[in-house]
């Protein structure tokens, strides 16, 4: 019983400690000092080998200028024969709180100097010294530190510090010396790169990675510096470079394609075909297995989709067939197939044929993931070809055929879309309340946009004509008719001025006005979304698409920067904000990323 009890005492103790100590914080960030000061100070009588309790009452008493005692107070905790050598530099910061600069480089001397004693008081002297900003101080005290003992590494953090005092020779030697013991850290080395580094190769830390790099490489030539230097070029978008190295690694380790083929995904995501195909070839010029020449001629395929025109269709439809004559027309070419039923359908208006062809193709011998991405497509194309039931009989399969997959969730967004395409937006309302919780954080937005789309404009108007008048014109984008999608929306900016439709019809026709190059006109639409809607929710996508218009289209980046400038400010919680944020600094010429 006396056990239990002093349990409970001891748990009640300490629940008490916590309460306390986090009412001193709150006080204390509240700046209130004579309040954190009290509790601080009962704290540390009831806990005196606390040093956070102790340290509370010294910086309570800083903030109230009560520098005497709180020099006091230091100086009797460093004479009680307790080791806390960081209380020396606690007692230098008082000093400078003062003015008196002499007097406190003394006592962060003094720290230093402890480690000759101990090494290990090199943790808490560090960072002590890096909590007040004492760069110069802590590197000191981190080298000698090393230099005493070769059981301390403190390699990284002294990257980090020459990183923030600008030293970056210092800061990328100090990182490859910790990538070359252990290549577990790349990842993160290039995590901490790129706060330095953009895609600018003529920025000064781009050069110093770059410089580093080679000589590590000539003094020794590890497949480490190849990957490293490839990297680099492709956050440069400098592909030819990287593929370079890329050839290179492949040709110390042999059969894998991996970096190569992730290259060739890049730069063609990145439109740089010339490159992309030059990479592709390579690529299938030197498979040993025919899933990776298969693999290459895909890709290939999917760039001459891309960069052909109407007049070049009968070639490219001619170059799929020659490849599947070649490879089969089997699971093992599913993707192919996909690929090439979906140029059919979306691009080369043969539509019947693409559908007959993957009907064909899920009747054959499929996984279950297979059989649910060719009836993806085929419900896409069903749905393109505006036969909505039939459509949305194959997504119900698949959503029955791989639940527990991502596909199932996209299947059932498409099962909503389809129906608000078709203006039924009772159900679809009811596949996207479902939606809303999903696991897939795009999949949870994209039914959100759509949902509040639909629930927004159902409330003022209970015949929802502008909302069917939307969802026909959204139907009509996603077909590519494009002129006819635009028209329809003008109908509803002209017919329902003033109703909740209209910044959302604004949006989506400033949006194909870029995709069909009227960058003015999608300007104009940005820009009353801007004046008229500020407040609502589609304001942030606004700014975003004519910033970069701005940017990338009309060659003015001090609009584009004044438009970025808008996000970070006014929408913290935009999607765009982490983007917006890193092309102002780039538009404004920061030197770090």
């Amino acid at each position: 019983m006396r056990t239990i009890f002093l349990i409970l005492f001891f748990f009640n103790a300490m629940a008490s400690f916590s309460q306390s100590d986090a009412l001193a914080k709150n006080y204390f960030e509240q700046g209130q000092f004579e309040k954190s000061l009290r509790i601080y100070e009962k704290l540390n009588k009831e806990n005196p080998y606390r040093l956070d309790f102790f340290m509370g009452v010294v910086q309570s008493n800083q903030q109230l200028e009560n520098y005497s005692e709180a020099e006091r107070l230091i100086k009797e905790k460093l004479g009680n024969g307790k080791n806390f050598p960081q209380l020396y530099i606690e007692l230098g910061y008082n000093y400078s709180l003062q003015n008196k600069p002499e007097i406190a480089a003394q006592n962060y001397n003094k720290a230093i100097e402890s480690i000759d004693l101990n090494p290990n008081y090199s943790y808490s002297i560090g960072n002590t010294f890096e909590k007040y900003s004492l760069l110069d101080e802590a590197v000191a005290a981190y080298e000698k530190a090393m230099a005493l003992s070769d059981k301390l590494d403190f390699n990284m953090q002294l990257a980090q510090i020459y990183g923030e005092q600008g030293k970056l020779e210092k800061m990328f030697d100090r990182y490859l010396g910790l990538v070359e013991k252990n290549q577990a850290f790349k990842g993160s080395a290039q995590r901490y790169f790129s706060l330095y580094i953009n895609e600018d190769p003529d920025n000064e830390a781009n050069l110093q990675l770059k410089k580093a790099l080679l000589q590590r490489s000539q003094q020794n030539p590890d497949l480490l510096y190849n990957e490293l230097l490839s990297w680099l070029f492709i956050q440069q978008k400098e592909y030819k470079k990287a593929f370079i190295q890329e050839k290179a690694i492949y040709k110390r380790i042999g059969e894998d394609l991996g970096g190569i083929t992730e290259l060739a995904y890049i730069a063609i995501a990145d439109e740089d075909y010339e490159v992309g195909r030059e990479i592709v070839n390579y690529i299938i010029e030197n498979s040993f297995t025919p899933q990776n020449k298969l693999q290459g001629n895909q890709i290939l395929m999917k760039m001459e989709v891309k960069t052909a025109t109407p007049k070049q269709y009968a070639e490219v439809e001619k170059k799929f067939e020659s490849l599947l004559d070649e490879f089969g027309r089997n699971r093992e070419t599913y993707l192919l197939q996909i690929d090439y039923n979906h140029f059919l359908a979306f691009q080369n208006n043969k539509k019947e044929v693409a559908i007959e062809n993957l009907k064909n193709l899920a009747k054959q011998n499929l996984t279950s993931y297979q059989e649910a991405r060719v009836k993806m497509e085929l419900a896409d194309i069903l749905v393109f070809d505006e036969k909505f039931n039939e459509a949305l009989i194959y997504y119900s399969q698949i959503q029955k055929k791989v639940q527990s997959d991502v596909l199932a969730q996209e299947a059932r967004f498409k099962v909503a879309r389809t129906s608000y395409f078709k203006g039924d937006f009772e159900w679809a309302q009811v596949q996207l309340d479902v939606l809303k919780k999903s696991t897939s954080q795009l999949m949870a937005n994209d039914a959100m946009q759509l949902s509040l789309l639909i629930r927004d404009n159902s409330l003022e108007d209970s015949t929802q004509t502008a909302l069917k008048k939307y969802a026909r014109a959204d139907l009509l984008a996603f077909q590519d008719r494009n002129s006819e999608a635009i028209n329809a929306l003008e109908d509803i900016l002209t017919n329902h001025k003033g109703e909740k439709i209209e910044d959302e019809a604004l949006l989506k026709q400033g949006m194909i006005y870029e995709k069909t190059g009227q960058y003015n006109k999608a300007e104009s639409n940005y820009i009353k979304i801007i004046e008229f809607y500020n407040e609502d929710i589609l304001a942030d996508d606004a700014h975003y698409r004519l910033a970069k218009i701005y940017e990338e289209k009309l060659d003015q980046p001090d609009k584009a920067k004044a438009q970025y400038e808008a996000i970070i400010f006014n929408f913290a919680d935009s999607i765009y904000f982490v983007d917006s944020r890193k092309k102002y600094r780039a538009l404004r010429g920061d030197a770090i990323n």
